[in-house]
């Protein structure tokens, strides 16, 4: 299976929310981490995570199916509220 074939894979079929990562420690929700520099195939599903969503950069966060964007994305939605609405 191609990286792009699983990332889409594990973001459809993961928890509700899928963090790909090199490192994330501490969180409320559970959720999917997929620690990138730790895969074999890491650097590919970086690549295709790039595809998908024009941002290189990890962590990439996903809440059931939807690009939520990257750590500062993550902390903007708690400070507005939009986070709880998300995992509501």
């Amino acid at each position: 299976m191609s990286a792009k074939s699983t990332v889409d894979a594990k973001i459809a079929q993961g928890k509700r929310t899928v963090v790909f990562s090199k490192l994330l420690k501490d969180a409320n929700e559970d959720f999917d981490v997929y620690e990138l520099d730790e895969l074999d195939e890491g650097a590919d599903w970086q690549n295709a995570l790039a595809e998908k969503t024009g941002q290189r950069t990890v962590p990439s966060i996903w809440i059931g199916g939807q690009f939520i964007g990257g750590c500062s994305d993550l902390e903007a939605h708690q400070r507005s509220g939009k986070l709880k609405q998300l995992l509501a």
